[in-house]
């Protein structure tokens, strides 16, 4: 009796490791997605060398000619085309969290969702991804305030900012960075704290717009009306 019931608990074990055993194709088909995206916004990051883009462009086979003449918006068509690819594995996997693919790959798609135009759509995967733990709830979180950012409200945890032209008090055009409005903000460091974020609403803004930036409170009116002028 003691060896079958041996023989049946190797068994048990063996069938979990299977189930968590990490799918590698699709791990490997999620990182090359990863890399394209990353890879396309360091393009256009202020902190990339000139020899840093140069083989960056070399690595994602971008014609630099391309390049320069359509600039973002061939970052707007990549996008397109790794979120159909993305869409395709989640209506074969569901989400791919640290189960499926482990860690940071299951990153990949999250980012892939976060600069489309469909997080309505994906949020409550999203969410329920959070709850199983496939995924770090700050991710939920970021999400979650993009979604509300982009729907006029109010953000829930601080994680996201904007950039507007507005004029200074000379009428001089001016850009100028914001943390977009807060919801209950006199409790949000509270509610970082207990998302899982390691930094404050402050820090964090600091960490968005550089070292120099001092945090200044909008309104949900202050914003809109400034996002509207540039419309």
């Amino acid at each position: 009796m003691k060896k079958i019931l041996v023989l049946l608990f190797g068994i048990s074990i063996l069938a979990i490791n299977a189930q968590q055993k990490v799918n590698e194709a699709l791990k490997k088909e999620l990182d090359a997605i990863m890399k394209v995206d990353q890879g396309y916004r360091m393009l256009f990051d202020n902190e990339t060398t000139s020899e840093k883009k140069e083989q960056l462009l070399k690595d994602l086979n971008i014609d630099k000619e391309e390049f320069k003449k359509k600039n973002w918006m061939l970052v707007a068509e990549q996008d397109s085309l790794n979120m159909q690819k993305v869409e395709s594995i989640i209506a074969q996997y569901g989400y791919p969290g640290k189960t499926l693919v482990g860690e940071s790959t299951n990153q990949a798609a999250w980012y892939v969702i976060q600069h489309s135009n469909k997080i309505g759509k994906y949020l409550p995967l999203i969410k329920e991804a959070g709850k199983k733990k496939e995924i770090p709830f700050t991710w939920v979180a970021m999400m979650e305030d993009r979604y509300l950012m982009g729907e006029d409200k109010e953000q829930i945890y601080g994680t996201q900012g904007r950039g507007e032209m507005t004029k200074d008090k000379d009428g001089k055009p001016v850009f100028i960075y914001f943390v977009w409005p807060v919801k209950d903000l006199k409790n949000v460091n509270q509610r970082r704290k207990e998302a899982g974020f390691d930094s404050t609403l402050e820090e964090n803004a600091k960490r968005m717009f550089g070292p120099d930036f001092t945090y200044k409170p909008y309104t949900l009116k202050q914003a809109l009306e400034l996002r509207n002028k540039n419309k």
